[in-house]
């Protein structure tokens, strides 16, 4: 192995933990947070705000005379945001979901999830700090979003931020966003074309019964969505195009083939396109989801069986470093200074007894209680270890939590069915399980690469995690508010909080699923069993990501379909790259931009899209606050335009200036 030199010398005078680098970080942590709570519940999956973050906090504090580690402190406790709401949006939800929440928005309901969240992030951010030597100096993890987010720290020390392009793009996003809701263009368009009447005769023994009847194609475009675009642009064609392929079976394929069947069953066949497509839109809701939710499990499953030897050797680490830990003595480096290990046992066996009392409050038996904690700390343990190797594979924004997290509510629900305890207390025991680790896995990931990017700088470990710590705390008290911001914009536009066309919340609605199948028997196992075995057609015919194929026939075909157009879009701009035989550094030039300008669409459209949710949610009782409507029909035609205008957006700015160095 060769000698590591870190950017910025051990023996050092530049400023590192300073107040205004922590309250920047802070705030950045609640902003993007939010943000990404809006995506995450739309598009079931969310975007490392890593690099949002070191540009931020580049441009604000590089002005004032603030160092690379300062700017490193400020990136760090910003990036724990995005990571704690990722947790929290694919559990805390389900909690009403699942109906052990009868409503969402109630401070006892605040308070349950604040301290899900921050027991969640504080065991993350301690389990990590055990395993941060090997973990983060293991030479043979590329860690590409780390690597990535080094650059773009020391560029800024040479020349520009980049915040150009992140706020320009922030702005159009959120401009955008604001004139589709005050209906100056129609964001989608959809039809049902109606065939003739074509139904089959099937000959059963002697008899011929008929089936079928007029039905037709549900036809629903992409929506007009900076921040689908800008999720579609950053996990690039492929997985675009894969999360793309399972809005097809499920629209193109499932949908038609029900409707079809059962038209006589469904509505009148005079009925008009409009109710048919209506129809469509709850035979996709409520047939073809538990497909996709078998489909998720399976998928699940798979994802896990493939990571095998990744697992094996993740707790392997996990328990070797747990012993080197425990014997670790006092150090000269800074580089090698973390945590006082005493301290972190301390809060992790206070953290332990806290969950009893807490699980015995959901579910309300000591027993049940304690084995909630053990479970939640077993699994946490090995699986903050799993999420920060799966990071220093693959990044952040691919960590597969949800996989991780559904794996320990099943070990949680089977084990509270063993123990009798069932119904509402046992659903709401278990998701608190899955809650806790699903937010513990957003931040061992977060965290792990965050503290590889300090590795490459120079950062001193233990003032990285305690800013991880502060980020922690003052997050999870706020990030509550965004979600029961949403859900109230869920029932007012839809009657349902979470769940709907509005606001999917896949990975919620799929924890509470198999929490309520599993404890309650309130699943259509038939169409889960038959999700399954479609998964397994898939792997058998080597389909890429058949969970992420399964999420795609979970979330609204407008929101799939336009995560493919940005997965387009990137395509476009790497055949003009290649074309343009561009220097490496070149290459990473108009990549690095990219990736901000989607970032910018992204945190430009959810940032106005809370607040428009805000104004209609007060409209209710103020109606000064509604927006206006210019016109009371928009045309889609000049929304397919504003598509255009984003799309050359999207790939003639990054390509601009191509010859600066790094990332700005």
């Amino acid at each position: 192995m060769s000698h590591h030199e870190p950017f910025v010398p051990e023996k050092t005078e530049l400023g590192e933990f300073s107040l205004r680098a922590i309250l920047l970080g802070v705030l950045m942590a609640v902003i993007l947070g939010a943000a990404n709570a809006y995506v995450g519940l739309k598009a079931g999956m969310t975007v490392a705000a890593t690099f949002p973050a070191a540009v931020v906090a580049m441009a604000l504090l590089k002005p004032i005379g603030g160092s690379i580690l300062e700017e490193n402190i400020a990136r760090t406790a910003a990036s724990v945001g995005e990571a704690l709401v990722a947790g929290a949006i694919f559990t805390i939800p389900a909690f009403y979901i699942s109906g052990s929440w009868d409503t969402f928005a109630t401070w006892p309901h605040y308070l349950e999830a604040s301290v899900i969240m921050l027991v969640g992030g504080l065991l993350g951010v301690l389990f990590i700090s055990i395993l941060r030597k090997v973990m983060v100096e293991e030479a043979s993890l590329p860690f590409p979003e780390s690597v990535a987010a080094a650059e773009i720290h020391k560029a800024g020390r040479t020349g520009g931020t980049g915040a150009l392009y992140l706020f320009g793009a922030a702005l159009v996003g959120g401009i955008v966003q604001l004139l589709a809701k005050m209906n100056v263009f129609k964001q989608g368009w959809e039809h049902f074309i109606p065939f003739g009447k074509s139904g089959i005769n099937l000959k059963i023994g002697d008899k011929l019964v008929q089936i079928g009847g007029r039905a037709g194609f549900p036809f629903t475009s992409f929506a007009i969505s900076p921040a689908l675009f800008g999720v579609g642009y950053i996990i690039g064609p492929r997985l675009s195009c894969i999360a793309f392929s399972g809005g097809l079976l499920a629209w193109g394929l499932f949908v038609p083939l029900l409707l079809f069947l059962h038209a006589h069953s469904f509505v009148d066949i005079t009925a008009s396109p409009d109710n048919w497509m209506s129809v469509a839109w709850s035979v996709w809701k409520q047939i073809v989801r538990p497909l996709a939710v078998g489909g998720m499990l399976g998928g699940a499953a798979y994802t896990l069986y493939k990571m095998r030897k990744q697992l094996s050797s993740g707790l392997g680490r996990a328990l070797g470093d747990l012993t080197k830990a425990a014997h670790q003595t006092s150090v000269v480096s800074r580089f090698d200074k973390d945590l006082n290990f005493k301290f972190i046992f301390f809060l992790i066996g206070i953290t332990f007894l806290g969950m009893i009392a807490v699980y015995n409050y959901f579910i309300g038996d000591l027993k049940g209680a304690i084995a909630a904690a053990v479970i939640m700390v077993i699994a946490g343990f090995f699986f903050s270890a799993v999420a920060g190797h799966l990071v220093g594979l693959i990044g952040s924004s691919n960590n597969p939590i949800s996989g991780l997290t559904l794996s320990t509510l099943i070990v949680a629900a089977l084990v509270m069915l063993a123990l009798g305890v069932t119904g509402k207390s046992g659903v709401s025991g278990v998701l608190g399980v899955a809650a806790v680790v699903c937010c513990l896995c957003g931040i061992a990931g977060d965290m792990t690469q965050d503290l590889k990017v300090g590795y490459i700088l120079g950062g001193t470990p233990w003032k990285m995690e305690l800013a991880e710590i502060l980020g922690v705390i003052a997050s999870a008290f706020v990030m509550f508010g965004p979600l029961v911001l949403l859900y109230k914009y869920g029932m007012m536009r839809e009657g349902i909080g979470f769940g709907g066309k509005e606001i999917p919340a896949p990975q919620a609605s799929l924890m509470a699923m198999i929490s309520k199948g599993i404890l309650e028997g309130e699943m259509a196992w038939p169409l889960v069993i038959a999700g399954i075995f479609m998964t397994i057609g898939l792997i058998l015919i080597q389909a890429p990501s058949p969970m992420l194929i399964s999420v795609g026939m979970y979330l609204p075909l407008e929101t799939t379909f336009a995560i493919f157009i940005g997965g387009v879009i990137k395509w476009v701009t790497d055949l003009i790259v290649k074309g343009r035989r561009l220097s490496d550094t070149e290459k990473v030039s108009v990549e690095n931009r990219g990736t901000l300008v989607a970032s910018g669409f992204i945190a430009g459209e959810a940032l106005i899209g809370l607040i428009i949710a805000a104004l209609y949610v007060g409209s209710q009782k103020y109606p000064w606050m509604q927006l206006p409507e210019v016109f009371k029909n928009p045309s889609f035609g000049l929304g397919l335009l504003v598509a255009f205008i984003l799309a050359l957006i999207l790939i003639f700015v990054p390509l601009k200036g191509r010859k600066e160095q790094g990332g700005a």
